[in-house]
């Protein structure tokens, strides 16, 4: 795409080059190096994410250029509220102002064909974009802090050692154990549905609802299958004063090294049930047979 016969894409890419740059470069730096606040860090899924969003859109450039170009009347309008977002200067409206913006872009130049076509990229950053959504749904998860608290005691029980849960508690050779609210899994349920999501798009099964629902349904249940063991490996670790394990698996590396265990684990599911799975079911009506 030459620049002097297309101005206006460029001129876009460049302006929101300096807009998001530095907000881009200040996401990735906080999701690395954890210096980001907590409920920030639940999207860290989106060092996968975004570069996948920008790869499938870079895609369908081709595609973008043959529609017609026409503006939706709201799309200005979202283009002016983002950019309002962004210049407040507060952090979560300038986080939220960059798929404002997007979207508002998308109508602008292509309509609603536009927004259709860059779907699924649109859904990746709206998803990969920092908010204050995992602080808002904390205070209602405590259901899910019991149950894991519960499972991970039933399991060192059977280890054999002494453990007593009250409520997200496990009191373990005399030593207390939390399932704190972040800690109950809600990070990785994010990250296990945003890969979910990337994987159904790559593979194409969003187009058989029977695949996709067995494949989320799947994922939901290993993300916190896997969260009960890793807080009843936590918990074992704390109660026999192993330290060293303890960090390793709380803190350091190592949990990062679980977490890819667990996404290795969605892979195999999705390819059990591509290999397993109809794309539909299909039901053969029998009519009955006539008496003679």
């Amino acid at each position: 795409m030459p620049l002097r016969r297309h101005p206006t894409p460029w001129a876009i890419a460049a302006l929101l080059a300096i807009l998001y740059g530095p907000l881009l470069v200040h996401w990735v730096d906080g999701w690395l190096h954890k210096s980001i606040s907590i409920q920030h860090e639940y999207f860290s899924h989106g060092l996968l994410g975004l570069p996948f969003a920008a790869y499938v859109a870079w895609g369908k450039r081709k595609a973008w250029a043959e529609l017609p170009n026409h503006c939706h009347p709201l799309g200005l309008g979202l283009v002016g509220v983002a950019g309002l977002m962004y210049f407040t200067r507060l952090p979560d409206w300038m986080n939220l102002s960059l798929p404002v913006m997007l979207v508002g872009l998308c109508l602008s130049l292509k309509s609603l064909a536009g927004l259709r076509l860059q779907g699924i990229s649109l859904v990746l950053v709206a998803l990969a974009t920092p908010n204050q959504l995992p602080y808002l749904i904390e205070p209602y998860i405590l259901p899910l802090q019991q149950l894991i608290a519960a499972v991970a005691g039933f399991l060192l029980v059977q280890l054999g050692l002494p453990v007593t849960v009250e409520s997200i508690y496990l009191y373990v050779n005399g030593q207390t154990v939390e399932v704190a609210p972040h800690c109950a899994g809600l990070k990785m349920l994010f990250t296990s549905l945003y890969v979910a999501l990337m994987l159904a798009y790559w593979t194409g099964i969003l187009r058989s609802r029977l695949q996709t629902g067995l494949f989320f349904a799947g994922t939901v249940v290993i993300s916190v299958a896997g969260n009960i063991l890793r807080n009843a490996l936590l918990s074992y670790f704390h109660g026999m004063g192993q330290t060293g394990a303890f960090d390793w698996l709380h803190e350091s590396w190592g949990g990062d090294l679980y977490s890819a265990l667990m996404l290795g684990t969605i892979i195999l599911l999705l390819r059990l049930i591509q290999d397993r799975v109809p794309a539909q079911l299909s039901l053969a009506l029998q009519s009955p047979s006539s008496s003679v």
